[in-house]
């Protein structure tokens, strides 16, 4: 897995609050009913970002994430990828999720992430016109590949992902990537450099910043050793978002 239980996402330059949050339901194409949480900033914004949770799916870390991403100023959605083949059910330390990560695939993810991103464009989720995702670990690839499924995206970000598990996406992509790289994660930067050069070569905007001495799972607030590449990061995306908004 990616964070703990205990994990807090990092603070990011605040520039405002988050004024309305909560757990709600979204509904994909094909029917599927699966966990959601929301959080709208106190200020008007056409910005939106979809949150994309580590092999647990949707616990307290991606809950509290979305807020700050509010607290930065853009509506946010965190999402569950298991409504399908585990309900709607709360994820809790002893959920066993390889099981329902097996069953997942990049039809349905992808399913899931359209039914976030057509949300935070209608009305009730704030009329975005520039939507972006992040995801870590699982889902830092899944949050690339998103860039290869025609949904508009305005920029797709990724911590910790595996390059392997999207290279061939690469043909189809067309939204600008953010790849933010711990030096120290279990998948070798050879890895990493290898991707951003098929990306280069493929005409696929997108930067790397490697953080040379960050292990996997670094954004984290309890890691104060590495609190000067967490606020790095924040200052990477929320840039990243400011440049690629419509």
């Amino acid at each position: 897995m990616c964070h703990a239980d205990d994990s807090l996402p990092p603070l990011p330059p605040v520039s405002g609050g988050a004024r309305d949050v909560g757990d709600f339901i979204l509904t994909s194409a094909d029917g599927t009913r699966f966990n959601a949480y929301y959080a709208h900033p106190d200020q008007p914004t056409k910005k939106a970002m979809v949150v994309l949770p580590d092999v647990r799916g949707l616990h307290h870390f991606y809950k509290d994430l979305a807020r700050r991403f509010a607290d930065a100023g853009m509506h946010s959605v965190g999402i569950d990828y298991f409504g399908r083949t585990a309900g709607l059910t709360e994820r809790g330390e002893d959920f066993e999720f390889r099981t329902h990560v097996a069953q997942m695939t990049p039809e349905t993810t992808s399913a899931d992430i359209a039914a976030a991103v057509e949300w935070l464009r209608s009305p009730e989720g704030g009329g975005a016109e520039s939507v972006f995702t992040v995801g870590f670990c699982m889902g830092g690839a899944v949050s690339w590949a998103q860039s290869a499924t025609g949904l508009g995206l305005s920029g797709c970000v990724g911590f910790y992902g595996v390059p392997s598990r999207v290279v061939e996406r690469i043909p189809d992509m067309t939204a600008p990537l953010l790849l933010l790289v711990a030096g120290q994660d279990f998948t070798p930067l050879e890895e990493f450099e290898k991707f951003s050069a098929a990306l280069a070569e493929a005409g696929v905007e997108h930067e790397m910043q490697v953080y040379p001495d960050a292990p996997h799972s670094f954004f984290d607030r309890g890691y104060e050793v590495h609190k000067e590449a967490c606020d790095d990061a924040w200052r990477r995306i929320l840039a990243f978002v400011d440049r690629e908004s419509a």
